[in-house]
C-alpha cells in the first residue's frame, strides 16, 4: 500500500506598504486568501513601521477566528522579509537572529515587508512551530556597476519587490520553454510601492531602491528627488519626516492625503486635472526606470514583465506599451505571485526536497577590496 502524502498546513504573510495578504495553502491547495488594505493615515498613527505589529497580528488572528482556523493547527508560518541585511536568494529560515536583525532593519530599509519576518516568528513562537522566509527584499545579486556612487563609501544596495520579480520572471520563462536563467528580463512591480529591475541569467542585476526614495514616485513614495531641492525641504521640516515620506508617507499621500489608487485613478478619469497629472507623471517616470534597464540589459530584453496591484487599470499597460514597446514585448501579470512562491518553495524544504538556509548575519557583498572607494 503506497504511503499517504503528508498534509502541511502553511499560512503565507505578506506585509505590503498598504495592505496584509494573508493566504492558507493545504500543501498546494489554496484554502482561502485575504487581502486586507490599510490606509496610509491608518498606518501613519505608528510612528514606526515596527509599531505596527500589534495592529497586523490582530487582524491575523481575527481573520482566521473568521475563518473558523484554530493558529495552532497551521504546521508553519512563511513571512516576507527584508531590512536584514543583505542575504542570498532562496529559502530562509527564520530565527532569533534574523528577527533581531530584521527589527533593528540593520539593512537600513524600513520597508513593511520586513513585518512579515516578524509576524511569522511571532506566530511560530507563541504555537511552538517553525517560520521560513523567501528572497526577501534585500536579495542581493547586484553588478558592480549598480552598487558604486558619486559619494566615497556610500553604496547602492538592492531593496526591491525581489519575492514577486523572480517568481513573475521564473513563471514567464517557462512560458517560454525557457529557463529563468536563460532570459534577460525587465521587471516591473507596480503597486503602493514601485520596483523596477534587470535580470540577467537567474540574477537580478541592478534596479531602483524603491522604499530608499529613488526612482518613479509611487501611491506612498517620494521617488527620485533633486538632492538640493531636498536639502532646502529638510531645512524646513526634518530628516525623520522625509524619511517617512520615502516609505510610507510620500507620493499620494503627500499630494492627496491618501494613499487609495482607486480614489485618486477614479478622480483623473472624471476629469480631476491634478489627478490626471499626477497619475500620468507615476507612469511617465516607470517609463524612464524601464528604458534605464534595458540599457542595463545592453537592449537585448526577451521581455518586459509588468506586475503588481496597479496592474488592474488598463491604462497603466497602455502607458508602457506606447512608451517602451520597442525595446520587447510585454506581458502583464496583475496582482502578485508571492504567495504561491512562498508557499511552495517551502513546501519543498518540509518535503526534504531542497535545504533552507541559515542567515548569516552579514551582508553578501563586502565591498570593493583594495579599492580606495
Amino acid at each position: 500500500m503506497a504511503e499517504t502524502e503528508a498534509i502541511f498546513k502553511l499560512l503565507i504573510i505578506n506585509p505590503g506598504s498598504t495592505s496584509t495578504k494573508v493566504s492558507l495553502f493545504e500543501n498546494e491547495r489554496l484554502v482561502f486568501e485575504h487581502s486586507l488594505f490599510h490606509d496610509a493615515p491608518e498606518l501613519l498613527k505608528y510612528p514606526h513601521v515596527n509599531g505596527q505589529i500589534p495592529f497586523r497580528y490582530r487582524v491575523i488572528l481575527d481573520m482566521l477566528k473568521e475563518e473558523h482556523v484554530d493558529p495552532a493547527s497551521i504546521d508553519v508560518f512563511v513571512g516576507r522579509g527584508g531590512s536584514a541585511h543583505t542575504q542570498p536568494g532562496g529559502v530562509t529560515i527564520i530565527d532569533q537572529k534574523l528577527y533581531n536583525d530584521t527589527e533593528a532593519a540593520v539593512g537600513g530599509s524600513e520597508h513593511p515587508a520586513k513585518l512579515g519576518v516578524m509576524l511569522a516568528w511571532k506566530f511560530a513562537q507563541e504555537y511552538g512551530r517553525k517560520a521560513y522566509t523567501l528572497n526577501p527584499t534585500n536579495v542581493d545579486e547586484y553588478c558592480d556597476y549598480a552598487r558604486l556612487t558619486g559619494i566615497k563609501g556610500v553604496y547602492r544596495v538592492s531593496h526591491s519587490h525581489v519575492l514577486n520579480q523572480k517568481a513573475v520572471a521564473e513563471y514567464h520563462a517557462g512560458k517560454l520553454g525557457r529557463s529563468y536563467e536563460d532570459c534577460r528580463f525587465i521587471v516591473a512591480h507596480i503597486d503602493g510601492g514601485i520596483t523596477v529591475s534587470a535580470h540577467e541569467h537567474g540574477r537580478m542585476v541592478d534596479g531602483n531602491m524603491g522604499a530608499d526614495g529613488e526612482g518613479a514616485f509611487t501611491p506612498t513614495r517620494i521617488g527620485s528627488v533633486p538632492v538640493l531641492s531636498l536639502l532646502d525641504y529638510i531645512d524646513a521640516h526634518s530628516t525623520e519626516e522625509v524619511r517617512l515620506m520615502c516609505s510610507r508617507a510620500g507620493g499620494f499621500v503627500s499630494l492627496f492625503g491618501t494613499s487609495n489608487s482607486d480614489t485618486i485613478h477614479g478622480m483623473m478619469e472624471q476629469g480631476d486635472p491634478k489627478a490626471s497629472l499626477v497619475w500620468n507623471t507615476m507612469l511617465y517616470q516607470i517609463c524612464k526606470m524601464i528604458g534605464e534597464m534595458s540599457a542595463v540589459l545592453c537592449g537585448r530584453v526577451d521581455a518586459i514583465l509588468l506586475t503588481g496591484g496597479l496592474m488592474r487599470f488598463e491604462d497603466v499597460a497602455k502607458t508602457v506599451e506606447k512608451r517602451c514597446g520597442w525595446i520587447a514585448p510585454i506581458s502583464v501579470y496583475p496582482g502578485e505571485m508571492e504567495q504561491e512562491a512562498l508557499a511552495f518553495s517551502t513546501l519543498k524544504v518540509l518535503r526534504g526536497q531542497a535545504e533552507a538556509m541559515r542567515y548569516s548575519g552579514e551582508n553578501v557583498w563586502k565591498g570593493f577590496g583594495d579599492l580606495d572607494l
